[in-house]
Order: C-alpha cells, then structure tokens, then sequence
C-alpha cells in the first residue's frame, strides 16, 4: 500500500507526540538505561508537539506520513539553530517502529531535502545520538558527513552525545 506525505494539522499532534514516543523507545533502548525513556509520556510528548507547533508553525514544517489514513512517519524542519541563514535544520525523522525498513523514512528524507532547497537553503544540518549506529548509517547514506561538532543533551535521566551532520543542498 502507498504512503503518503502531506503537511501536519493541528489534529495530527498528539498523534505525532505518541509515533515519537514509540519511535524512541524503540530505537533508543538498545542503549539508552529504561528509565530515561519512560519520560515523557506518549500524551505528554503530544502535549509537547501541539505547544511546539503554536510557537514554530509559520517558520517549520512538520510532515506526516500515512498508510491508508495511519500515520506511520513524520519529518520536522526549520532554519538552523546555529543562526546560519543559508542552513536549513532537520530536526526529525521519526517511524513507527512497524514501519522501519520499508524506505518511509527515506522518502521523508528526500522530502525535507526538497523543501529545504525550495526554501533557499544551501546546506542541511543535524543532530544525531553518537550511540545511534543505525540513524547515522542512514543519513550517512543519505549524503550527510559528521561535521566534527558535538553536543551533549538529556533524553530523560540520561545524558546523551550528539553529533552535527551537514551536506549541501546542490540544485
């Protein structure tokens, strides 16, 4: 069955907030402690997300993902934190955990790159978990290359290091 990307909706984000919950426990309990990731909960990550999207709508996109009318994925975009105007921020890509492997996130991916360049962008940037070896080979893959910058950020109790990825955004 076809997937379908389409701008997120007000009713889409508790939504959004549950598929991020699942998306990572699923991927981050290979090595992040149980505890750090009972924290937020599936409607508290939602409650997050529609308090993001208030704030963020006019400057970010937030992309679903369905299957049949099921939200199966999500991309999330916006100019870059660094305050580099021609540097555009993916700041997610997230899967239900069913779905992994089945090229979703790729096409969100393909997706975010469009939109970043149609937004005059010429380069994308990232944060990944170090400890993530399955999301870096991905956007590995994908064209992106460690720049060599770090940050450290909480995911609940536990402190995480986190990698900048960047690639040009060629026309």
């Amino acid at each position: 069955m076809t997937v379908t990307l389409r701008p997120a909706t007000g009713d889409d984000l508790m939504g959004v907030g549950a598929l991020h919950q699942r998306s990572r426990v699923a991927t981050y309990s290979s090595f992040l402690p149980v505890e750090a990731l009972a924290d937020p909960t599936p409607e508290a990550m939602g409650r997050y997300w529609s308090e993001r999207w208030t704030w963020e709508r006019d400057t970010h996109r937030l992309t679903v993902a369905e299957r049949a009318g099921t939200l199966v994925g999500f991309s999330h975009l916006g100019p870059d934190d660094e305050d580099d105007p021609a540097t555009g921020l993916l700041n997610a890509i997230h899967l239900d955990p069913a779905e992994q492997g089945r090229g979703i996130g790729r096409t969100l991916m393909v997706d975010a790159l469009d939109a970043m360049r149609a937004r005059g962008w010429r380069r994308a940037a990232l944060w990944v978990l170090r400890d993530n070896a399955h999301a870096r080979a991905f956007y590995q893959r994908g064209g992106w290359t460690p720049e060599g910058t770090e940050r450290e950020e909480h995911i609940g109790t536990a402190l995480t290091l986190q990698l900048r990825y960047v690639r040009p955004l060629a026309v």
